[in-house]
């Protein structure tokens, strides 16, 4: 059987890099962490490493193994956070899977307002993408988890809708668009646009739609998060098509932003894994949130 600490052993050297820092980093000598690589790879039944002048290099295998030890002590160390809030007295645990612009705006003044009330939960947040989200989901790995579709039924989960978003053109103030109160896709043919990675659901909605009228985009930039398309954007680098919410993070000296024709409408969505309920901490930290989305509602950065 596998021991934790053979497996935090090849956590910390495969993502260090080298025999030392994953000694400093665990606390141990150069050659316990030898010891314990040594007697992990002898459990697993096949080479983790190469050695090559007294050097360790890692195989394939070693980091395709990789990948589920670090699911496995992720949960190890959720199960040592739950153990040591107990210890101390605390009422709770919350798990919250979400977009990153949900992270970076509307769920962080959650967090502040739902610890003015419950001090003694601890909560943590994962900004990841939809594919992860509802991986979560269906494995019961999150109490909640907000994003942007409501196709979730193959995931096993409820879904509440909160809003309704529609999604918004970023230009740079000086761009010869900016006066528009509305701007149709035809009319950013030959524009050049910054945008998110291939398999978001918002690109692929973009990407099918700009296909059907025949209009092929020049994209000069990709990133995973909104964030980073918001500050391309006031660089001048290209336009962008984006959810609402990142309107929030505009610097409005830089950027303008105006709705779309035809419109682009999804749904901001919570879903909760259908056979675990929320406990009483995950409604009053639902709560918040419905609370936060109505804010957005009224200030009009969604419907």
């Amino acid at each position: 059987m596998m021991k934790i600490r053979e497996l935090e052993a090849f956590d910390a050297y495969i993502r260090l890099g080298g025999m030392r820092s994953a000694a400093d980093e665990l606390g141990l000598s150069q050659p316990m962490i030898s010891r314990l690589l040594i007697a992990l790879e002898t459990r697993v039944g096949f080479a983790l490493f190469f050695r090559k002048r007294n050097k360790l290099i890692p195989t394939p295998e070693a980091f395709q193994f990789h990948q589920t030890v670090v699911r496995g002590l992720e949960s190890i160390r959720s199960l040592s956070e739950e153990a040591r809030a107990i210890a101390n007295n605390q009422r709770g645990h919350l798990v919250i899977a979400a977009q990153p612009i949900f992270c970076d705006t509307f769920l962080i003044d959650a967090i502040a307002e739902f610890q003015t009330t419950h001090p003694h939960v601890s909560v943590r947040l994962r900004d990841t993408g939809m594919s992860e989200i509802m991986r979560m989901v269906s494995e019961r790995s999150c109490d909640m988890a907000l994003g942007i579709t409501l196709d979730a039924d193959p995931y096993g989960a409820d879904v509440t809708s909160l809003a309704i978003c529609e999604a918004r053109c970023l230009m740079p103030r000086n761009h010869p668009l900016s006066g528009l109160k509305e701007v149709t896709l035809q009319q950013l043919k030959r524009e050049t646009f910054v945008d998110l990675a291939p398999g978001s659901p918002l690109r692929m909605r973009i990407d099918y739609m700009m296909q059907h009228i025949e209009v092929e985009r020049s994209i000069v930039a990709e990133t995973r998060t909104l964030h980073g398309i918001v500050r391309l954007v006031e660089m001048g680098v290209g336009l962008a098509i984006v959810d609402p919410v990142a309107c929030l993070l505009l610097d409005d000296e830089k950027v303008v932003h105006c709705p779309l024709l035809p419109a682009i409408r999804w749904d901001i969505a919570q879903f909760v894994p259908s056979d675990r309920p929320l406990s009483g901490i995950g409604k009053a930290f639902s709560d918040v949130v419905a609370r936060r989305v109505e804010i957005l509602k009224t200030e009009g950065v969604i419907d």
